[in-house]
């Protein structure tokens, strides 16, 4: 694992550079098929780490965003999102984040979430998290209708908002992948999210499960390569049985 972290790092740190050069810059902003916003350093950075990937591990695939995917021959795959919060990008606001897995059998073994305006930067191989070389764990929580509920934006829940079965006053809205490091820090208590892809979570499942806590679909299913996009996330596992009652109603 220590080799996939180093290497992890590397890309981690070529994304880093990139995003701080474009940061806050006049740039061009376009659309994809889906509407969501795409700029050119969500491309140039997706492109500087799948070189580094394929110079260093040639045999692995690769689940981009931007540049699509590539078969690999040794059963481990790299899940990257370029930035996620493209949105948090284009407006100046750093709490967007790079995203990087490495699925093993398309299940995520190693996460980094980089926010690299701040500096910050998590890595988790579900069996610890850190933060900026630091352990981290989740904090307790006693009560769902007194957590604290993190979720990027309404709109995402379609016609089924299962978040009005929570305390909709105890949201927040807009964190993108920064609020799964909060949550890692022991700042957040509850995440759902909807209409998710796999570079949109494969990096968030060995952060949370590391730092001790829970991270699934709505079902409650582990989450990999081919879930159904549904992301449901407490820090302290206690909360889930409830979760998932509210959930399933």
């Amino acid at each position: 694992m220590n080799e996939f972290i180093e290497i992890a790092n590397s890309l981690t740190d070529a994304a880093r550079e990139i995003a701080q050069k474009y940061f806050r810059t006049p740039f061009d902003v376009t659309s994809k098929d889906d509407a969501s916003p795409v700029t050119i350093a969500d491309r140039e950075i997706e492109a500087r780490m799948r070189e580094i990937l394929e110079a260093q591990r040639p045999q692995d695939g690769i689940y981009g965003e931007e540049h699509g995917i590539k078969t690999g021959e040794s059963g481990l795959t790299w899940v990257l999102d370029p930035i996620d919060g493209t949105k948090s990008f284009v407006i100046g606001r750093p709490t967007f984040g790079t995203l990087i897995a490495l699925c093993e059998d398309s299940v995520p073994k190693l996460g980094v979430i980089d926010q690299p305006i701040l500096g910050e930067r998590w890595i988790g191989d579900g069996e610890q998290t850190f933060f900026n070389g630091q352990a981290v764990r989740c904090a307790p929580c006693s009560s769902i209708d007194t957590a604290r509920i993190g979720s990027t934006t309404p709109a995402m829940f379609g016609n089924e908002p299962v978040y009005k079965k929570f305390n909709e006053g105890r949201f927040f809205w807009g964190g993108d992948c920064y609020q799964y490091g909060l949550m890692a820090c022991g700042f957040v208590d509850i995440i759902l999210e909807a209409d998710m892809k796999p570079y949109d979570y494969a990096a968030l499942v060995p952060i949370i499960t590391g730092a001790g806590g829970h991270i699934s679909d709505f079902a409650g299913r582990p989450l990999t390569l081919e879930s159904d996009g549904t992301v449901a996330t407490c820090g302290d596992p206690a909360l889930w049985p409830e979760m998932q009652k509210r959930l399933s109603a």
